[in-house]
């Protein structure tokens, strides 16, 4: 089974043990696996096959915005990254249109839809969400939280890293999933906060009513105010097999190795430089997942230097000034070619590599959620937005922006509320792109007992300066966003700046033993070679090799927070370069004899429609997105969520200025549901509940 065993930051528990059955074989599921999950640890990655064309279908968002994993489960067509698995489940794949059950009987019981009122809806529960709702419930304000999703904490419940940011504004130090239970504990401390989870808003109404599914139930809810804080949806990228099982973005990837523990890949290639694509490269390492390799278009990466730092260490191979040219494989990816792009970000002919990999991770960049926030602001409505859905930034910033925005909305109605002067310089702060690269200066106090920092970039961050007890570490310029250094020669050996950078960008170094030297390096990485007596490869900054090392010891303490410190035994001349450990192998490249025509692959997933359909339109006179309804562009599940930003590209590339383009029509509802649960009809197993709760 295709299950993480063992991982050096999440702790695995719960054995599988729900029967459920899979075109008639009993397989094992663990207790509240969404289907999805459930089949990729059992080996099956193929859900179904489209009827336009009997392509097959793969995860794509793991997020319920498309309908690639849609499968039959027990008669019923449900998407299975957001249905359970029940005991007893039979589930078959969506293969061609899925013919529904008879039901001849008209339906017979209904319930009045309940409208429900509030001071606050807050639609998204994550960051920005919760530390919105927690200002406001302060100030005695009725607050109720919606999430699609069975526990707070939206991305942050996927982020097993330490985060950036400020100690004092944003938990910097802690990591992604310690943080969500910090702020959900938060939540659970005020009766004012009602929060809704395995819940929808799929609408906002005229009336100026939400609509909201929560289970099989429909209702209404009236605020006085509306916060969207529904974070953001990645980008997709088209190109030659991007269509295939396998290809899926980081949020897809990191839901089944960080939330539900599934080994979804065993050679993983990475599509993006910035920050998520370089985390996501490395939460896979922790799962002990081979990465082959990341490219990146722009001449360096966009994300931090010390994530980039770190997964070089380790052995990835990164490559800027590149772009990804071609998927391919059968039914599912088996191969991924890569070229070099000139200043135009044109592959470069004769520079294309092809490297195996059975899972190709696309992150491009994300877009706002902001559907809903549109449409109560076209009825007039007073809606204010956070997070991701305002401005696309890191989650030490969404976490400052809910702070803000909730205090905003307080003095809406009527309290006495003061925001700090400098809480929108703060934010502004958390929210920085990476600054200047500056070079690392390495001078030999006397003691001959002193860290190292790598941290040579200028980002939000100051962990480092709050930990050291004789208060070694200042920066160097702006409090937060300038380079630590160190400015005494006093260190102790304590070891807790290194477990505590949230880069992994500091090392200790003893050179009091004139015969051999000491570098203790932080590590969050599990490896059976990694081990006292051991020996291990150590290399620089940039993953060059420096030398063989001997493990002296391994420390593992509560404080370090789940990161182990390896102190390596070295020559002296070796000890300032080491920066951190090899434990990954390098991957060959080869030659593809594969080739697809430039307009042969897909740009609207739900449809299958291609590029050179697109283009043969746009050639025409098209100019209304709308128009290319006739290819059924935009009319799939996710409503042209997903194509519309690719198609307007095409235009781009055709020549036409994107401002000319009439965008698709949005639909009423932003989410699908069914007419049954719109309606008010109740269920047979709620009528049961029911009775049963009377």
């Amino acid at each position: 089974m295709d299950r993480i065993e063992r991982h050096p930051i999440l702790e695995v528990e719960d054995k599988p043990k729900v029967r459920f059955y899979f075109k008639g074989k009993e397989l094992l599921a663990r207790q509240g696996e969404v289907i999805t999950s459930a089949l990729f640890a059992n080996g099956i990655k193929i859900f179904g096959h489209h009827v336009k064309d009997g392509s097959p279908q793969g995860l794509f968002c793991a997020n319920g915005q498309c309908a690639q994993c849609m499968v039959i489960a027990d008669g019923i067509p449900v998407k299975g990254c957001m249905t359970q698995v029940k005991p007893g489940m039979h589930i078959v794949p969506c293969d061609e249109l899925p013919e529904l059950p008879p039901d001849d009987r008209p339906p017979e019981h209904f319930e009045e839809i309940e409208t429900l009122g509030t001071d606050v809806l807050i639609i998204g529960g994550g960051p920005s969400g919760i530390t919105a709702s927690l200002e406001l419930a302060a100030y005695g304000i009725d607050v109720i939280i919606v999430d699609d999703k069975h526990i707070l904490g939206g991305k942050l419940v996927l982020q097993t890293h330490s985060f950036f940011g400020t100690v004092a504004d944003c938990y910097a130090g802690t990591r992604g999933i310690d943080i969500a239970k910090k702020l959900s504990d938060e939540v659970s401390k005020f009766p004012n906060i009602r929060v809704m989870l395995n819940s929808t808003a799929v609408g906002c109404f005229e009336d100026r009513k939400i609509g909201i599914v929560s289970g099989e139930k429909y209702l209404l809810i009236k605020p006085k105010r509306l916060l969207v804080a529904a974070g953001a949806r990645e980008r997709a990228l088209a190109f030659p097999g991007c269509d295939l099982p396998g290809v899926y973005g980081a949020g897809a990837f990191q839901t089944l190795v960080n939330r539900d523990l599934v080994k979804a890949a065993h050679r993983l290639f990475v599509v993006g430089g910035g920050n998520v694509g370089l985390i996501a490269a490395y939460h896979a390492i922790q799962a002990g997942i081979n990465v082959v390799g990341l490219v990146e278009a722009m001449p360096q990466v966009g994300g931090y230097k010390v994530h980039q730092d770190k997964i070089k260490r380790l052995g990835v191979p990164v490559w800027t000034s590149h772009t990804i040219k071609r998927v391919d494989g059968t039914d599912r990816v088996e191969s991924v070619t890569i070229a070099k792009v000139d200043k135009r970000f044109r592959p470069i002919d004769g520079t294309e590599r092809t490297f195996e990999a059975d899972t190709v991770l696309v992150a491009v960049g994300l877009n706002p959620i902001s559907e809903l926030y549109e449409q109560a602001r076209s009825f007039g409505m007073k809606a204010y937005c956070a997070g991701d859905a305002l401005e696309i930034a890191e989650a030490s910033a969404a976490i400052f922006s809910g702070r803000i925005a909730g205090r905003e909305i307080a003095r809406s109605l009527g309290k006495a509320c003061d925001i700090p002067g400098d809480w929108q310089v703060r934010l502004n702060i958390l929210k920085s792109k990476p600054g200047k690269t500056t070079s690392l200066d390495v001078t030999i106090p006397p003691s001959k007992l002193f860290p190292i920092i790598r941290c040579i970039q200028e980002i939000p961050c100051d962990p480092c300066i709050h930990v050291c007890p004789k208060n070694m570490i200042e920066m160097k310029g702006d409090p937060v966003l300038g380079i630590p250094q160190v400015v005494k020669d006093e260190c102790t050996g304590c070891t807790l700046c290194v477990a505590a950078c949230p880069g992994l960008a500091i090392t200790l170094v003893d050179l009091r033993n004139d015969d051999q030297a000491y570098v203790t390096v932080p590590l969050e990485v599990n490896d059976e070679r990694v081990k006292v007596g051991g020996t291990v490869e150590a290399v620089d900054i940039d993953g060059n090799f420096v030398c063989k090392a001997s493990i002296e010891d391994i420390l593992e303490r509560k404080v370090y927070d789940r990161t182990k410190l390896v102190k390596l035994r070295v020559r002296p001349d070796e000890a300032i370069r080491i920066a951190g450990l090899r434990l990954q192998e390098s991957f060959d490249a080869r030659r593809s004899e594969k080739t697809l025509g430039d307009d042969d692959y897909i740009v609207c997933r739900c449809e299958r429609v291609t590029a050179g359909e697109i283009r043969q339109l746009i050639r025409s006179g098209v100019r209304d997105l709308n128009q290319l309804k006739v290819l059924r562009c935009g009319m799939g599940a996710c409503g042209g969520k997903t194509c519309e930003p690719l198609i307007l590209q095409l235009f781009q590339e055709e020549g036409i200025n994107t401002e000319e383009v009439v965008r698709f029509t949005k639909r009423p509802l932003v989410a699908e549901v069914t007419l049954r649960v719109l309606a008010g009809e109740v269920s047979e197993q709620r009528g049961a509940d029911k009775e049963g709760n009377k």
